[in-house]
């Protein structure tokens, strides 16, 4: 039998297509009362033999229950679709992270434990999982049909998905928006798998490190480290345990250090200054690429607040995320 649509492969699949069928459902209803009424009345008044129909000039209750009916139908729309709209733009907090570049024309996995997969998309059942997602050059969207989820892949910009697959198999992944010449064969696969397997997966191809082993590679190479110390004599900011928590800037305002603002103070380092620190930062625009400005927030991420982290002499230093710019 031909599917009306694809498998549900998710837990807000259901949610979504209740949704739907029920929006098909009441515009069929009122298309198909409207299309008898038509019919009806082209041959109850057809001039040659039936008179004309009174005009009706006006009617308080009538106009009220032609004008509230709709817009409480339009409201069990509004509001149906806006919880669900709120459901997929809010990830769990403990949901497992997982990077996504997207360029012309694939897509790259990067799991914080060291996994990297080009169009492919290891995940775990009955698990709430993040994609992170940036572009690398032009928009392009995620799309996961059997999940029902999708999000624009923007450049110079992260975007977050979620979803929580509960059926195991492989799944298509499209890219929606159109990207180029080759678009079409902007295509993957998702693969979701029983937990154990899942893990014993994970962890066999971390060869290269996690991901945030990687950025400290990376911002030590970088030599981040000249500025960036656990103590207060460096000439940046001490990123440890800053992710996440507001920063107090120059100009008296504050701004939450999430991933935008650490990629930012990377590439643009003298847009957002913190206060008490001077704007000697250089930008590494053209320096660094998309995975390695991941690898770099990974990093910045996993710093421990100051009672978490080992004695400072057994600890590498932390990674330079602006100049000047502190995420704090």
């Amino acid at each position: 039998m031909f599917p009306l649509w694809p498998t549900a492969a998710s837990t807000i699949s259901g949610e979504v297509d209740a949704l739907y069928l029920f929006l098909i459902s009441v515009t069929s209803a009122v298309t198909l009362a409207v299309l008898c009424l038509i019919v009806v009345f082209i041959f109850r008044y057809r001039h040659s033999k039936h008179p004309v129909a009174d005009q009706v000039s006006g009617s308080v209750p009538l106009e009220i229950t032609w004008s509230l009916v709709p817009l409480g139908i339009f409201m069990i729309f509004f509001v149906w679709g806006a919880t669900i709209y709120v459901a997929e733009a809010t990830p769990p907090k403990d949901s497992l992270q997982i990077y996504v570049v997207a360029k012309q024309w694939m897509w790259k996995i990067e799991h914080e434990e060291g996994q990297r997969e080009i169009n492919t998309l290891h995940v775990p059942m009955n698990r709430d999982v993040r994609l992170t997602m940036i572009s690398q050059d032009v928009i392009h969207s995620f799309w996961v049909p059997e999940f029902r989820v999708k999000a624009d892949v923007l450049p110079g910009r992260y975007t977050t998905l979620w979803f929580r697959a509960n059926r195991p198999g492989k799944y298509n992944l499209f890219c929606s928006e159109y990207c180029g010449t080759m678009h079409s064969g902007m295509i993957g696969k998702v693969v979701v798998m029983d937990p154990v397997k899942f893990q014993a997966w994970l962890t066999g191809g971390g060869e290269m490190g996690s991901f945030a082993a990687t950025g400290q590679k990376l911002f030590q190479e970088l030599g981040c480290t000249s500025c960036h110390r656990f103590d207060t004599q460096g000439r940046g900011p001490n990123l440890v345990g800053v992710y996440g928590k507001p920063v107090l800037l120059d100009d008296g305002s504050t701004v939450i250090a999430d991933d935008a603002y650490v990629r930012e103070s990377i590439l643009n380092p003298g847009a957002q200054i913190v206060a008490g620190f001077k704007p000697i930062m250089p930008s590494f625009q053209g320096i660094v690429t998309e995975d390695q400005l991941l690898s770099l927030i990974a990093y910045v991420k996993s710093l421990a607040t100051p009672e978490e982290q080992e004695p400072v002499s057994n600890r590498p230093p932390v990674p330079k995320t602006a100049g000047g710019t502190e995420v704090q």
